[in-house]
């Protein structure tokens, strides 16, 4: 083989990563997949996309062997390949903020009132919620908590938030978050403690920022698929800077 066919082959197979996240659903599908396993069914449920085109995402994604595939009774169960999987993503998103203006005019707008934010950074946080000055809550689904979270951080998903404001102080800053900058349960959080006058803030991290920024995180248990779908995930801001 000459040179210039080698460094050709070279190229190509790199972009194969390339083409595979060239679209939206598959970015999606990356960083619903870092939350930890989940079926084809719930992947379809939480991309408001039918069976058939989240199983052809889901083969491309295959093919460019950034995800991987087990069956567990009648449902497919998929995962991302490997951890730094999840961290491709992360990069992905941050050099399209540093250089896309529309993203950033996109994100401006998502966080309309920045007095929302934690302004505490990464190991401030960490220090401060170890010590129970704050009290740090994951919002995602309770399997995923399990999966991998926040060192010090609380599993409240946040359609059960209501039934359980007892559990939360009324004396100290709560501070919520989510799937990363891209998911909004974090705010409907901060909406709803907000308007029962808890003193609340949202952090713009998840699991995968947190873990890109070489800082611990948690597992509670091993936690497998459940056919059961998660909710709908929706846009968030950019992450806090370290």
């Amino acid at each position: 083989m000459d040179k210039r066919t080698l460094k050709d082959l070279l190229y190509e197979h790199v972009a194969r990563i390339g083409k595979a996240v060239s679209s939206p659903k598959r970015l999606e599908i990356l960083e619903l997949l870092a939350q930890g396993e989940k079926t084809v069914d719930a992947l379809a449920s939480e991309l408001s996309a039918d069976i058939k085109l989240t199983s052809a995402h889901l083969k491309a994604l295959k093919e460019a062997r950034l995800v991987t595939v087990r069956r567990e009774g009648k449902f497919m169960v998929y995962q991302l390949s490997g951890p730094d999987v999840a961290g491709l993503w992360v990069n992905l998103r941050q050099v399209a903020e540093a250089h896309l203006l529309e993203l950033r005019l996109a994100l401006d707008q998502m966080v309309a009132d920045p007095a929302k934010l934690t302004t505490l950074d990464r190991q401030t946080l960490m220090t401060h919620a170890h010590r129970g000055d704050v009290v740090v809550i994951d919002v995602r689904p309770s399997a995923e908590y399990a999966v991998g979270h926040l060192p010090f951080a609380r599993s409240m998903p946040v359609n059960e938030i209501e039934q359980r404001l007892t559990e939360l102080p009324t004396d100290k800053t709560i501070v919520a978050y989510c799937r990363g900058p891209f998911c909004l349960f974090s705010e409907e959080a901060f909406q709803l403690l907000n308007a029962r006058g808890y003193r609340v803030a949202k952090l713009l991290d998840g699991v995968s920022e947190w873990q890109a920024a070489g800082l611990p995180i948690e597992k509670t248990t091993t936690v497998t698929a459940t056919p059961t779908p998660t909710p709908t995930p929706t846009p968030m801001p950019m992450p806090m800077p370290s």
